[in-house]
């Protein structure tokens, strides 16, 4: 939508000229239920620093009826356009603006989204700000700087909950009058509105109480593990507010379970949006409640690091996630009582994400330059989350756990309610350890690119070690990334490694120390016998690859599985996964691998990841003619330990759905419809309605069920989750019809809603259907500048990845892809994505040539 961006410039120079003080929004919502449109009323009260300045508040509407500026009318048609509204003659002091308009419900996730539930057919609607979309309700100064007070007065229909901020008044007249917020950035202010369900405890301590609820639809209450999701928000308060010596600092706080919701959560100060597919109405494995309580207490993090003490700008976007990824982690991990100690095992998991974002052409510096809106929309990423988080947590292990609190707790003294930039926070750890930040930030917070880390090691006849050295590199940054390769300075562990009488692989040893530069000698203990692993980065220390020597590699391939800690096992896993995207491991080597060690695997979040993996690596980096043995060989495995798993258990419920993605042979899929329709059982295995959808969808894509099934299948779950999956259904059939229909519903019409949308290109996207989407890749082509530059972000995006030719890998992609590149002219948001998706192609061909060259030798 044009003018909807705002750059970085025009953000300071607004800034500088206005302080806001507070906003009054009155929305009408009593028409809810039919949707539409509805009235926004904002009085926004502000002082300039100039008399005569000009300036601009932002508002994206269908219409627009009045704008007021101190008492006199402004002609509407001369000053909104473009999604700004124009306020020339400001008074120098105080200055009050009202704007009366027409906002529309939205069903993209974006502004005031408008859900309807198929169960009880009543609307629910939630509101979603990040990164720019208050002004799609109300008027406002869309820039995280310019905090001020919200008081919400909202109609809605009755019998309905409004939920906001701050805490939820007696409606009168079926209007709901909330008190203002405290100052807070517009983007964290928030409105669910609708029948919901909802459950009310509190978190009690030095005799505050602080009032907690927990919403979500009445389709979905019977699900609701209101007393666990409770458990971990009280395991939170009291793990922060020990570290952080800041008392919880808003008035109360809800969670807020809400339908097709685009990201995990959102930290709306006390009133945090999660998505409700966190309400698991199905058995998931432990893995499934480890991550909903990392984004329980990723969200309760914020409360105080985003929300108290806010970025003055986007580029510091990085801090805000990082930090309340690190935290949330940490909490798992430390906090007495979690039920999740091992989180830093999942976390390493984790980091797989922002190893894979750092390799491609759009990497960037972990404090990005953000320009404007458009950059930081696409910087959500695995460098702001995942590798931010990691150098956090090397920055605790460089300046001490205790330290590093001690210093986020003089920042948050320091910036109560206020904006802050990252050299605020490193100059408080500064004062509190007394370690010199400015070169560490230079050079890990300001240069893009990853690390490898090598161990050389040299023995004498005895096998005593007589040398070690650990090698750094930097390899080249990809094509078209901006900045060099740089050598950086690592705090990491070594970890010494042994067979014991059992047959484990136990830590002998451990050596903790600082590299820097291409070589570091190691202080290993004078004639001492080379351990059988060496295992740099040991404990996750830092964020870089680590590759194993010669013979450490050749026991990790023997014992893989017999390490006794989950954190080694799983350094291990991702240092061979990342071995194999690189072309150093083979495809066909990484299953074996996987096959030797996975039956031995008891994290059930490791296990489910090599899951994903192993099924990617054979799709993706296989050779062609390679490919339908190793899925075979990948498949028979799965229904191995399917039936080999212990009744009940997560490994068996995992193996389930691993089994259910990848089925192929007559008798597999008979299986599979023998489960659905319950003709054959596994005993423990409970086929409920997340596993049946499972094996409709595979059933589906191999062409054994049709629509009319599908139709039935939905019959039984009309629900919202039900919805979804029968779309991805209908989508993954095998024929052109159905491809050619599930295309026509996404790119030719925007009338589906975000997660319809989402299931249907879910869908149309089989593995095993590449000749029948070949014809695709043109239409793509031709088709996703025209919907990048028609539809909001996050619909146009789905689209955009989504339906990018990723199987198609071979050089006519790229080649495609370089001319679209060199002829479209997009913009820059759509041009990254696009250069990231071809680099995922790129990368597979050079996987393919590594695993032709082992079936070769």
């Amino acid at each position: 939508m044009p003018g909807t961006n705002l750059t970085r410039e025009e953000a300071q120079e607004r800034a500088r000229l206005l302080t806001v003080d507070a906003y009054e929004i009155d929305l009408d919502l009593s028409g809810a239920q039919e949707g539409g449109t509805y009235r926004s009323v904002t009085v926004v009260r502000f002082d300039s620093a100039e008399a005569g300045a000009e300036t601009f508040i932002d508002l994206v509407a269908p219409a627009v009826h009045e704008v007021e500026l101190n008492g006199s009318a402004l002609d509407v048609a001369a000053v909104f356009r473009d999604s700004r509204i124009a306020l020339p003659h400001l008074r120098a002091g105080v200055n009050e603006l009202k704007v009366v308009a027409d906002c529309a419900y939205t069903n993209t996730g974006e502004g005031l989204h408008r859900f309807v539930d198929p169960v009880d057919e009543q609307a629910y609607l939630y509101t979603q700000f990040e990164v720019p979309d208050a002004r799609r309700v109300f008027a406002s100064f869309e820039q995280p700087d310019l905090k001020a007070t919200f008081r919400f007065t909202v109609k809605a229909p009755s019998g309905w909950t409004v939920i906001s901020n701050s805490p939820t008044p007696e409606p009168k007249d079926d209007i709901w009058s909330f008190e203002p917020t405290p100052r807070i950035s517009s983007y964290i202010t928030a409105l669910i509105v609708g029948p919901y369900h909802s459950v009310h405890s509190s978190y009690e301590k030095d005799g505050r109480t602080v009032p907690l609820g927990i919403y979500c639809r009445p389709s979905l209450a019977e699900f609701l593990d209101a007393d666990a999701i409770f458990d971990v928000t009280r395991l939170g308060f009291d793990w922060f507010e020990e570290k952080f010596d800041y008392a919880y600092p808003f008035a109360k706080y809800d969670q807020l379970f809400v339908p097709e919701f685009n990201a995990g959560a959102m930290e709306n100060a006390g009133a945090v949006t999660i998505r409700d597919q966190y309400v698991f109405r199905s058995k998931v494995t432990d893995a499934a409640y480890e991550t909903r309580a990392e984004t329980i207490l990723h969200e309760l993090a914020h409360m105080w690091f985003g929300d108290l003490v806010t970025m003055e700008w986007w580029n510091d976007l990085w801090l805000n996630e990082s930090f309340a990824t690190y935290t949330s982690i940490a909490c798992l991990a430390y906090a007495e009582g979690s039920g999740w100690p091992h989180a830093w095992t999942t976390f390493t998991n984790m980091k797989t994400w922002a190893y894979r974002q750092d390799q491609l052409p759009s990497t960037h510096p972990i404090m990005a330059d953000i320009r404007d809106l458009d950059d930081v929309l696409v910087n959500f990423d695995g460098i702001t989350y995942g590798k931010g988080a990691s150098v956090l947590k090397q920055l605790v292990a460089y300046v001490g756990m205790d330290e590093f609190f001690k210093g986020v707790q003089a920042y948050f003294k320091a910036h109560a309610f206020g904006n802050t930039r990252l050299t605020d926070l490193l100059g408080a750890l500064e004062e509190t350890s007394g370690r010199d930040l400015k070169t560490w930030s230079k050079l890990w917070l300001e240069t893009a690119g990853i690390n490898i880390l090598r161990p050389e090691i040299e023995t004498d006849e005895n096998g005593r070690v007589t040398s070690f050295t650990v090698l750094q590199e930097a390899p080249a940054l990809p094509a078209g990334a901006k900045g060099e390769a740089t050598l950086r300075p690592h705090r990491i562990a070594i970890g010494c490694y042994d067979l014991d009488a059992e047959g484990k692989l136990v830590r002998t040893d451990r050596i903790e120390l600082d590299v820097d530069g291409r070589r570091t000698t190691v202080p290993f203990p004078a004639d001492k016998a080379r351990p059988g692993v060496v295992l740099l980065n040991d404990d996750d220390l830092s964020y870089a690859k680590v590759r194993l020597d010669e013979e450490s590699l050749r026991t990790v391939i023997e014992h893989l599985g017999d390490f006794t800690e989950s954190l080694p096992r799983a350094l291990c896993w991702a240092s061979a996964w990342d071995m194999t995207r690189d072309g150093e491991l083979a495809t066909r080597d990484y299953l074996s691998l996987v096959l030797s060690g996975i039956g031995k695997e008891s994290d059930i979040g490791v296990v489910q990841s090599l899951h994903r993996q192993v099924k990617m690596a054979i799709d993706l980096y296989a050779t062609p003619e390679w490919r339908e043995a190793g899925l075979t060989q990948w498949t028979d495995a799965t229904l191995a330990h399917l039936r080999a798993a212990e009744p009940g258990s997560d490994h068996q419920l995992a193996w389930a759905r691993a089994f259910a993605a990848t089925a192929r042979t007559p008798q597999q899929l008979d299986l599979l419809r023998s489960l659905l329709d319950g003709a054959e059982a596994i005993e423990g295995l409970a086929v409920d309605a997340e596993l049946r959808w499972a094996f409709v969808q595979r059933l589906a894509a191999t062409g054994l069920i049709d629509e009319e099934e599908i139709d039935a299948e939905y019959a039984r779950d009309r629900t919202a989750a039900g919805e979804r999956h029968a779309a991805a259904a209908r989508a993954a059939r095998p024929s052109e019809e159905a491809k050619a229909e599930a295309w026509a519903s996404v790119v030719e019409s925007d009338k589906l809603p975000n997660s319809l949308q989402e299931a249907v290109i879910a869908g149309f996207v089989q593995t095993d259907q590449r000749e029948l989407l070949a014809p695709y890749t043109e239409k793509f082509f031709a088709s996703v500048k025209g919907v990048w530059d028609s539809r909001s972000h996050e619909m146009a995006q789905q689209v955009a990845l989504g339906l990018y030719p990723a199987l198609q890998v071979s050089q006519e992609t790229l080649d495609a892809t370089d001319a679209w590149l060199a002829s479209a002219e997009p913009g820059a948001g759509l041009r990254r994505l696009m250069s990231e998706s071809r680099s995922g192609v790129e990368r597979a061909l050079r996987a393919r040539t590594a695993d032709a060259a082992a079936a070769t030798a």
